[in-house]
């Protein structure tokens, strides 16, 4: 049985994948989680029933506490394949960040990256085989003002992402990230429409992803050969 779990999966991003897998027909089962959005999450999950998933498992519940992963790898299974698209931001000067909204920005873009891959890899191991994507940033790569901890924790993902990938690969696991660049989401809901209008002018492609390309971008690099591992694939419209 073909499995994925997708974290962050309520909207955005997570959404859009959740559902082009269900429309692949290539997993038989699926887990989504999210932290508190459960009526979004149920719905995400009604959504990929429809477009033909045959089993749909929700779950909600905070991936920066491993008491939680790891009860939930208990009471769902394993999964062949990891998806980590949970995450958020923080805007604002480094110097105007309270340590508390510090420690937020990494537990969750982060640490729950630890907490899923420690709980899950075992599993994949024992199987010799397995997938984990990592939902990454081009501030990962690049940095931006007004969101170092998020810049920080994105390059932290990427670094963990190529560290995890020479580790695993004699196991037969791949492991590789994506580094999006400005996609039309709720994680972008702080910016005004002339905000937006000057980001896409910023942006060769000429605007923001929608959050359907990416999936489908996510969802062929899910297809590629086990050999390709260890990468950092940028999708962000030739911004960087």
């Amino acid at each position: 049985m073909k499995s994925i779990l997708i974290t962050g999966a309520s909207r955005g991003v997570g959404r859009a994948l959740a559902l082009a897998c269900a429309a692949s027909g290539r997993y038989e089962k699926m887990i989504l989680t999210c932290r508190r959005a459960a009526e979004d999450l149920a719905d995400t999950a009604r959504l990929a029933r429809e477009a033909g998933a045959p089993l749909v498992l929700t779950s909600v519940g905070d991936l920066g506490d491993l008491g939680y992963v790891q009860s939930l790898r208990a009471d769902l299974g394993p999964v062949e394949t990891l998806v980590n698209n949970a995450g958020i931001a923080w805007v604002g000067l480094l110097t105007e960040m309270q340590p508390e909204e510090w420690n937020r920005v990494l537990t969750t873009n982060l640490t729950a990256l630890f907490h899923t891959c420690r709980t899950y890899v075992p599993d994949m191991v024992a199987a010799q085989h397995g997938q984990i994507l990592n939902i990454s940033s081009v501030w990962g790569l690049a940095g931006a003002s007004c969101e170092v901890a998020y810049s920080a924790t994105k390059g932290a993902v990427n670094a963990f992402t190529r560290a995890l990938a020479k580790e695993l690969a004699p196991s037969h696991i791949q492991v590789n990230a994506a580094a999006l660049g400005a996609v039309d989401t709720e994680m972008n809901r702080h910016l005004t429409a002339e905000e937006k209008s000057a980001l896409a002018d910023e942006i060769p492609a000429g605007r923001l992803a929608s959050p359907e390309e990416i999936a489908s971008g996510l969802l062929k690099l899910l297809e590629m050969p086990e050999y390709c591992s260890g990468e950092i694939i940028r999708m962000d419209g030739c911004w960087l």
